[in-house]
């Protein structure tokens, strides 16, 4: 029985929103965590600081965790049914943080967000198995600049919803948004998926097992990490930062939250454009392109003497992730074999996870050996590894 024809564009339109508003669910809690927890009990600053650390990196840890299990499970049962337990889970999850009492409340749905992860993942994973071949690089491109624009748009989300109507109705707005994702999942979202039969001897393969691409995808895994990480190293410092930069200015967290956002945007207008020149040239070079163009916004930005500077530098650095984020999905996508696909983009959001963790402790570690302008000269050093690691593994490509 021939299978029934999939509108991939309607499936990436439907699954970039989703990952758009799974990019602020998981990021607008950012502005106003500390303040909120604040609101929960009396807390000295330490605690305070303690608690507002544990709560923001709890749904990546777990995320790290527990991604290649979805994966597993979408292989054997479906992408669908994953979008679906995500969208509805995170909406949940993310709706209850409105009604929390205390700060372990908050902590273990924190947690619960992050085993309630898989949306994107598997949302790169559905796309991939359903776009023809010639259109990989185009829609890769679209989608990853619905979850790193979410992603780098939901502190200003959140800050905004929360000066309005207060910090609990951000997680009300978020959870209801969730959930009209899982909706238009359930209706506007189609896949072929016929599971993979195994033999009832047959042990699941770990890792990159039995795949004879390994190699080629733990580089793109090992990529992501770093990228993640660079990007990241500076969310803990980056209004300090701003502050330093322009001492007088009264609208830090403004010039912060704008400065922050500005990779978001250069990425939602330029991913497109690199997407569909890797699908003509191959997504292999513009890859390489995107490192080596990382280093430098990165190495410029130790020197910048102003704000506008530092938001020149990270409008450069969103087009760098323009020709990284979406290359690395596509090289995915082709390098992974059909029946274990889900569980390639599910190690893939792992090591995202592990970036988004690490980021922001290295930059915090750095300054305080080298200040803040240390943190760059960091990223720059990991740019420049993550480039030598790259250009060997990328001569496997043929």
């Amino acid at each position: 029985m021939a299978s029934k024809a999939v509108n991939w564009k309607q499936n990436l339109n439907v699954l970039w929103f989703g990952n758009f508003i799974a990019g602020i669910g998981f990021s607008c809690i950012g502005p106003f965590i500390a303040l909120f927890i604040g609101q929960l009990g009396h807390y000295s600053d330490t605690q305070t600081s303690l608690y507002s650390g544990m709560a923001f990196a709890a749904p990546f840890v777990i995320k790290m965790i527990v991604s290649p299990l979805w994966g597993y499970l979408a292989d054997k049962y479906g992408r669908k049914p994953m979008l679906l337990r995500a969208s509805l889970g995170m909406a949940i999850v993310i709706g209850a943080m409105s009604l929390v009492t205390n700060v372990w409340q908050l902590i273990i749905l924190r947690l619960l967000q992050g085993v309630f992860s898989g949306f994107i993942s598997n949302a790169n994973a559905l796309i991939a198995a359903e776009t023809p071949t010639e259109h990989i690089g185009q829609a890769s491109g679209k989608l990853s600049t619905g979850n790193v624009s979410g992603t780098l748009i939901g502190p200003m989300v959140g800050g905004v919803v929360a000066e309005l109507f207060g910090y609990r109705y951000t997680f009300v707005i978020t959870g209801v948004a969730m959930l009209s994702a899982f909706i238009l999942t359930i209706f506007f979202v189609h896949e072929n998926f016929t599971p993979v039969k195994n033999q009832s001897n047959q042990k699941q393969p770990h890792f990159l097992s039995g795949i004879d691409t390994a190699p080629i995808l733990l580089g793109m895994f090992l990529t992501t990490l770093f990228v993640q990480a660079t990007n990241n190293s500076i969310s803990p410092i980056l209004s300090l930062y701003v502050k330093q930069l322009d001492p007088t200015s009264h609208n830090i967290a403004l010039v912060s939250g704008i400065i922050q956002a500005l990779n978001g945007v250069a990425m939602i207008l330029v991913a497109p454009i690199f997407g569909r020149l890797g699908d003509r040239i191959g997504s292999h070079k513009i890859l390489m392109f995107g490192v080596l163009f990382s280093m430098l916004p990165f190495f410029i930005t130790i020197f910048v003497q102003n704000v506008w500077q530092l938001g020149a530098m990270r409008l450069l650095v969103g087009i760098s992730d323009a020709a990284l984020l979406p290359a690395v999905q596509a090289l995915l996508a082709t390098y992974s074999p059909k029946e274990r696909i889900s569980q390639v983009f599910s190690w893939n959001q792992s090591f995202q996870a592990a970036g988004n963790v690490s980021g922001p402790m290295i930059g915090s570690a750095v300054v305080l050996i080298g200040g803040y302008r240390g943190v760059f000269v960091a990223t720059t050093l990991i740019a420049l590894v993550n480039f030598l690691c790259l250009n060997k593994n990328i001569k496997t490509i043929k």
